[in-house]
């Protein structure tokens, strides 16, 4: 018996042996024998250097590099009062940046819009400043702020005349307040639109670069790093972030504007002084005028530059549906020989100029054509 017992433990210990010295890896992975890790060394493979940036990516770096320290925050701050818990403190976020050494700096109006408390502009280098306002420009939405700082690094503003639907650009600024944020994209169309007030921004800048708020009053650059725009509003459909539709306010009319802005602190805006309805190619047909489109002059305003220069406005009452209008104005269909076919292309020729400059207006009396010389004068303002 106790042979029997002996001869039992030999076979169990050498059967263990055995499975544990020669059975093949892939059969002796059992849980009871291997408890955790692994025979197997851990092999990484790394790179022997960082790879070297294509010619894409060491222009965005470029970019990015040149214009950040020229880009701000601005956080405007507000007391409104609640029905029920009575003042209420409130802060705004937005971007902006900077034009000059002496430290002024463009964003949008509705950034600082009833900042009652204070505005404060954040540098790059996380150093913040207070602001003072030298000037709003509320109908195209900009404002012209100014802080005292030493060593400012101002942008390089370009022409936003010549730009083209697919270049490139690149927005920098501080959506949903992460600073020094750049995006990128293309011009995706060039085209006339309404801010949230109802004003016009004549060739405003359509870009699927994206967008979001905090990025309101933020440059729009070129290739180069240049300024071509001021972000200021997308295309949410109620989303209120980046739908791939954002828009710019062109810099050309940021610039028209800025010496009245430092001057006056306000813009003083051109006008021709008129009252005017716009005439299509049916509606000209109807009426027997000489051109298939135009903006046929209403009325003149007294003291404008219209009534100065001997334009005429209409003198027999008709009905447009249930629209009237009065008839026997003079029609005008060019401006500096740019082609007038509505108030909107006014508009736009208006935003190029200032008060006291010198324009030529053509005109259809008639069946007669006339250029006159006419001087700007300032839109009455409510």
């Amino acid at each position: 018996m106790k042979l029997r017992t002996v001869a039992l433990i030999a076979v169990f210990v050498g059967g263990f042996w055995f499975l544990t010295s020669h059975l093949p890896s892939h059969l002796s992975d059992i849980s009871f024998l291997h408890r955790g890790g692994s025979d197997m060394p851990l092999h990484l493979t790394e790179a022997d250097a960082a790879p070297a940036y294509n010619t894409q990516e060491l222009n965005n770096i470029a970019v990015y590099k040149r214009v950040l320290p020229s880009v701000v925050n601005i956080t405007s701050r507000q007391v409104v009062i609640n029905f029920f818990y009575g003042a209420v403190p409130q802060e705004g976020q937005g971007s902006g940046f900077i034009l000059d050494a002496a430290g002024h700096v463009l964003t949008n109006y509705h950034v600082i819009e009833g900042a009652n408390r204070g505005i404060q502009v954040m540098l790059s280098n996380k150093k913040t400043y207070t602001a003072k306002v030298i000037g709003t420009d509320r109908a195209h939405d900009l404002a012209l702020l100014q802080i005292s700082a030493p060593n400012l690094s101002p942008v390089t503003l370009a022409n936003s005349a010549e730009l083209a639907v697919g270049q490139e650009v690149y927005a920098i600024g501080n959506p949903f307040g992460l600073n020094g944020t750049m995006t990128r994209g293309i011009i995706s169309s060039i085209r006339s639109i309404k801010t949230g007030d109802g004003a016009p921004i004549e060739d405003a800048i359509q870009t699927d670069a994206a967008i979001n708020p905090g990025n309101s009053g933020g440059p729009l650059l070129n290739s180069h790093g240049e300024v071509i725009g001021i972000n200021t509003m997308i295309a949410s459909n109620g989303a209120e972030q980046s739908s791939g539709i954002g828009f710019a306010i062109p810099i050309n009319t940021a610039k028209a504007v800025l010496a009245d802005l430092t001057r006056y602190g306000r813009v003083k805006r051109p006008s021709l002084g008129i009252v005017s309805y716009a005439i299509g190619p049916d509606l000209a047909e109807q009426m027997g005028l000489a051109a298939d489109s135009g903006v046929l002059i209403q009325r003149v305003l007294p003291g404008g530059a219209a009534e100065r220069a001997g334009l005429r406005g209409g003198n027999e009452q008709a009905y447009v549906g249930n629209t009237p209008i009065m008839l026997g104005g003079d029609l005008i269909v060019a401006i500096d020989g740019q082609q007038i076919t509505d108030p909107q292309d006014i508009s736009g020729i208006m935003d190029k100029h200032q008060a006291g400059d010198t324009i030529s207006v053509t005109i259809l009396r008639g069946r007669r054509q006339i250029t006159l010389k006419l001087i700007l004068g300032e839109a009455k303002t409510t």
